[in-house]
C-alpha cells in the first residue's frame, strides 16, 4: 500500500456547481433546509417533535433552569446542522447563518465543563456518570459529531474557536481511553468519533489525534470486551449482546475489525466504523486494515443492498440481518445508513480510484438518499421502504416503522441534518486527483481548478445527468501529460468520446477512461452515453425479488405510486419486452417519468367470499403503467408505492 496510489478530493473551495441535479438540491438546502432545521433546532416549528438541542444547551450553560430533554444524543443534531451550515458557507456566504453559528458556538463554550468534557446530558444528569455506558449513551458518538462541525467551520471561514474547544474535548478523551496503565480500553458503543479524529488530523498534523482515531479501531472487539467488562462492572445487561446479534456484534465488537467480513448489528454504526477504518488505513497505510475494508465493502453492495443503495434490512435494531435478505416492505433502509455508506464510498475511492465507488456514489444520490426528504425540503422520511400499502403499515404492527408520509421532524432527529450535511457537501466528492491526474467520480455541471505536479488546470462541465447521458468537458487550462479520467457507469453498455469532435483513443482501467494528451485551453471532450431504460433482476437468492423486476434509467431508480396507477399495485405486470417511453411530469418538478404497456390482473370470476379455489386461471386487463423516480415519490399525497413489479412471463 502506497500513499502515492490514494487520489485527493479537489478542495470544495475549488469547485463551483453550476446548474444541474447537484445545483437544485444545493439552493434548496441553502434557502430551505438549513433555515428549517435551524427553527426545528430552537422548536419553533408548529406541529413538530420538539428537539431541544439548543434548550439542552442553554440549560448546561447555566442560562435557563431545566431538565435535559430528547434522548442521551440529543447533541449530535445540533453538530450536524452546524456541518451542514459551514458546509453551505463555502459556496454561499450567509451573514445570519454565519451568526447563528457563532452564537451557538458561544453556548456550547459556556456549556463546556473546566476539563474539557461537552456533553448536555449528563451535564444536567449527573456528572459522575459520565463515561460510566459507553455501549449505550453515545458520549464520544456525540464528541465525533461536534468534532466534525468544528473542523468543517474552520475550513469554510477560517475560525477556529469551535476546532479549539473541541481540541480541549479530545484531550480529555485521550486522557481517559487508551492502552496506557489507568486509563479505560474503551470504545464508542456508535462509531463516528474514528473519521471524526481523522479529519482533525487533515487540519492539525498532530499525531496524537491519529493515534487516537487508531487506537478506538484496533482496540474495538479485543478481549476481555469491554462491553462486557463495562455491564459486569455497572451491574446491567448486556444489551444488544443477547439478542440475534450474538456476541456484541450488533456493536460491530464481536472480534477485532481485520477480523469481520460481514456487515453486521447496527447498520449506522456500521457504516461509520467502516468509514473510519478507511481513514485510517490511508493514514497510516495499513495495507491489513484496507484489505479488510475492502472485504467488507464487497459484503454490503454484493449481497446486503438494495437496488436504491439503502442497507440496514431489520427494523429490529435498524441492523444489517443477513447475506440476501432484502424483503421490500419490512425494510429499514434508514436515511442515515445510506448517508454513511455514501461516506464510505468516498473513502474507498480515495484510498483506490475504482468506478465501482462512483457508481455506488451515484445509486445513492439519486435514489437512497434523497428519497429521506420531501421535493419541498421541510419533510422527512427515517425509513424508506421500497413497498409501501399505507393500511397494512397502520394495521399491522410489524410495519409499524413504515410512515405513510413525510414527517415535519423526529424524537430522534439524526437524518434529517445528516442529509443536510451531505447535501451541503456535494461539491466536495465531484472530482479527485492523483498526480497528474484528475478522476470525474461524479458529473455534474461544474467549474474547477486545481494545482497538479505538473501545472495548473482547470475544466469545466455541462451535463444533464442523471437525465441525460451526454458529458461534455471544456479545457480551460492544461498542459503536457495531464491525464483526465472520465468514469464509466457500470450500467453503461454502449458509448462515443470524442476530442474535438475527432474520436479518442483511451485506456480502460477499473471503471475509469484514461486519456492522456498535451492539452490546451478550448479542447473539448464529447463523452455520449447511451441511457436506455433497463429491466433489472435480482440475484436468485434474494427470494424477495423472485418473479418480480425493477426498473432503471441511467443510475435513477422508478417505482410504481398508487397516483398514477390505481390501488392494488401488487397486481400489476411487467411484460418480458417492455417498451417505454419518457416523457417530463412539470408536478414532480420537471423530471424524467417512464411509461410503458402493462397488464393489471383482475379478480373476474372470484366470488365475494372466496378466498381460495382450485378452479381459477389468471385473468388479466391491458394498462399504461407510469413509473416515476423512487426518490419523489410521496410528494402527490399518501398511497402505494412499489419498486418491484411481477414480470408476466
Amino acid at each position: 500500500m502506497n500513499r502515492s496510489e490514494f487520489t485527493r478530493p479537489v478542495d470544495a473551495k475549488n469547485v463551483v456547481i453550476r446548474d444541474s441535479f447537484f445545483k437544485d438540491l444545493m439552493e434548496k438546502a441553502a434557502h430551505k433546509i438549513i433555515p428549517y432545521q435551524w427553527k426545528a433546532l430552537n422548536d419553533q416549528v408548529e406541529g413538530a417533535s420538539p428537539s431541544f438541542c439548543i434548550h439542552n444547551f442553554k440549560a448546561a450553560a447555566g442560562l435557563i433552569q431545566a431538565q435535559h430533554g430528547g434522548f442521551v444524543f440529543q447533541d449530535s443534531d445540533l453538530a450536524k446542522w452546524i456541518e451542514a451550515a459551514s458546509h453551505m458557507l463555502i459556496w454561499k456566504r450567509d451573514e445570519e447563518t454565519e451568526k447563528n453559528i457563532d452564537e451557538t458556538v458561544d453556548l456550547i463554550e459556556k456549556a463546556q465543563l473546566p476539563d474539557g468534557y461537552i456533553n448536555t446530558y449528563y451535564s444536567l444528569n449527573g456528572i459522575d456518570k459520565r463515561w460510566t455506558n459507553l455501549r449505550d449513551n453515545h458520549e464520544l458518538y456525540c464528541a465525533g459529531h461536534m468534532l466534525e462541525a468544528a473542523v468543517a467551520y474552520y475550513k469554510a471561514t477560517g475560525k477556529r474557536k469551535l476546532m479549539d474547544i473541541m481540541i480541549r474535548f479530545v484531550q480529555h478523551i485521550a486522557d481517559k481511553f487508551g492502552t496506557e496503565e489507568g486509563k479505560e480500553k474503551g470504545y464508542p458503543g456508535h462509531e463516528e468519533i474514528e473519521l471524526a479524529l481523522v479529519k482533525l488530523y487533515v487540519v492539525t498534523k498532530d499525531p496524537a489525534h491519529l493515534a487516537l482515531a487508531k487506537y478506538f479501531i484496533d482496540e474495538r472487539g479485543q478481549q476481555p470486551n469491554y462491553f462486557v467488562v463495562e455491564a459486569d462492572r455497572e451491574k446491567r445487561g448486556y444489551g444488544w449482546a443477547r439478542s440475534v446479534y450474538e456476541d456484541n456484534a450488533y456493536y460491530q465488537a464481536d472480534k477485532p475489525v481485520r477480523a469481520q467480513t460481514k456487515a453486521n448489528g447496527h447498520s449506522v454504526r456500521a457504516n461509520y466504523l467502516f468509514s473510519g477504518m478507511a481513514d485510517v488505513a490511508r493514514e497510516c497505510e495499513d495495507e491489513e486494515l484496507y484489505k479488510a475494508c475492502e472485504t467488507l465493502w464487497k459484503n454490503i453492495t454484493r449481497k446486503q443492498m438494495y437496488i436504491t443503495g439503502q442497507v440496514g434490512q431489520s427494523s429490529f435494531g435498524e441492523a444489517y440481518s443477513f447475506d440476501y435478505d432484502l424483503p421490500n416492505d419490512l425494510v429499514y433502509g434508514e436515511t442515515c445508513a445510506s448517508i454513511a455508506l455514501m461516506f464510505f464510498a468516498h473513502r474507498m475511492l480515495r484510498l483506490s480510484p475504482k468506478g465501482e465507488y462512483g457508481d455506488i456514489m451515484d445509486k445513492l444520490i439519486y435514489n437512497g438518499t434523497v428519497s429521506g426528504m420531501s421535493l419541498t425540503g421541510d419533510r422527512f422520511f427515517y425509513v424508506n421502504p421500497l413497498e409501501s400499502w399505507p393500511e397494512r403499515n397502520r394495521r399491522n404492527q410489524q410495519f409499524a416503522h413504515v410512515k405513510n408520509e413525510r414527517q415535519k421532524w423526529f424524537p430522534c432527529a439524526c437524518c434529517p441534518p445528516n442529509l443536510a450535511r451531505l447535501i451541503s457537501s456535494l461539491p466536495g466528492y465531484v472530482l479527485h486527483t492523483r498526480d497528474n491526474t484528475v478522476f470525474f467520480a461524479l458529473y455534474t455541471s461544474s467549474e474547477a481548478s486545481f494545482d497538479l505536479p505538473g501545472g495548473k488546470a482547470s475544466v469545466s462541465v455541462e451535463t444533464e445527468y442523471p437525465w441525460n447521458g451526454r458529458v461534455l468537458v471544456n479545457v480551460k487550462q492544461g498542459f503536457d501529460g495531464m491525464t483526465l479520467a472520465l468514469r464509466l457507469p457500470v450500467w453503461c453498455k454502449q458509448y462515443t468520446l470524442e476530442i474535438n469532435s475527432q474520436y479518442a483513443e483511451t485506456v480502460m482501467k477499473d471503471g475509469y477512461l484514461y486519456i492522456t494528451r498535451p492539452w490546451q485551453a478550448g479542447d473539448k471532450i464529447e463523452f455520449v452515453m447511451d441511457m436506455p431504460v433497463m429491466v433489472m433482476r435480482a440475484h436468485p437468492l434474494a427470494r424477495a425479488n423472485a418473479g418480480k423486476v425493477a426498473v432503471q434509467r441511467g443510475p435513477v431508480v422508478y417505482c410504481l405510486e398508487e397516483f398514477d396507477n390505481g390501488r392494488n399495485l401488487n397486481l400489476i405486470k411487467l411484460p418480458k419486452n417492455a417498451a417505454f417511453a419518457i416523457e417530463n411530469d412539470e408536478a414532480l418538478g420537471n423530471i424524467p417519468v417512464l411509461s410503458s404497456s402493462a397488464v393489471r390482473e383482475t379478480n373476474e370470476g372470484w366470488d365475494e367470499y372466496e378466498l381460495y379455489a382450485d378452479r381459477h386461471e389468471p385473468k388479466t386487463a391491458p394498462i399504461r403503467a407510469r413509473f416515476i423516480p423512487y426518490y419523489a415519490w410521496n410528494n402527490r399525497g399518501v398511497g402505494e408505492m412499489c419498486v418491484w413489479v411481477r414480470e408476466d412471463r
